[in-house]
């Protein structure tokens, strides 16, 4: 059995967020194939995140131990670590994650956690995992300077150890004439397509 953390990051309401409609088709062929898998979803704006506060840094900075376990901000690490794949959901927002998405991956990238320092520069902690960012963007930003959404996902998860990262990207969906119901049923049945070996 694999733990699985859904994390989903996006302002809109149930129903109206293009990412979740693939995300939770994802999510739901996802649990036809794993059933025994434990699923947890982690609605950011649902949950008390917030950005690191002066009195946050001594937790985040300080000795771990089974108390700091229930701390507000460790305890996100704590789940973060202890998960097996990681399904992020979010939309490109001005070149780059939504802000509350970068928030979060503060609360979880502590030290003796995520990572650690040694001799030789700092070591993720969370190998033999896995990811899958699911992206919508409202231009083309694949493989261009200014897809800094996945190229900063990519990079602070391989500094935690995590290197398996899937990224569906589905893109123009703001450009005038483009089919948005095509490339969205498109991203659809390419979600369900890699939930079946994810």
């Amino acid at each position: 059995m694999s733990r699985v953390l859904y994390i989903k990051a996006n302002a809109k309401p149930e129903g109206q967020s293009r990412t979740f409609k693939i995300s939770d088709s994802f999510i739901e062929e996802y649990k036809k194939n794993n059933p025994e898998d434990e699923i947890t979803t982690l609605d950011l704006y649902k949950e008390n995140i917030n950005f690191l506060k002066t009195e946050d840094l001594s937790a985040v900075f300080g000795p771990k131990d089974e108390e700091s376990r229930s701390h507000s901000i460790l305890k996100y690490a704590y789940q973060f670590a202890e998960t097996d794949k990681y399904i992020i959901a979010a939309p490109m927002w001005n070149l780059s994650i939504p802000s509350i998405l970068k928030a979060y991956i503060d609360y979880v990238s502590v030290v003796g956690i995520s990572f650690k320092y040694t001799e030789q520069g700092p070591i993720g902690l969370l190998e033999n995992k896995k990811a899958v960012y699911i992206a919508t963007r409202g231009g083309a930003y694949a493989e261009t300077p200014y897809e800094m959404d996945g190229i900063y996902l990519r990079a602070i998860l391989g500094f935690f150890g995590i290197k398996d990262i899937t990224t569906i990207a589905t893109e123009k969906l703001d450009i005038q004439g483009e089919d948005t119901d095509k490339k969205l049923y498109e991203a659809i049945n390419r979600a369900k397509d890699i939930a079946k070996n994810f």
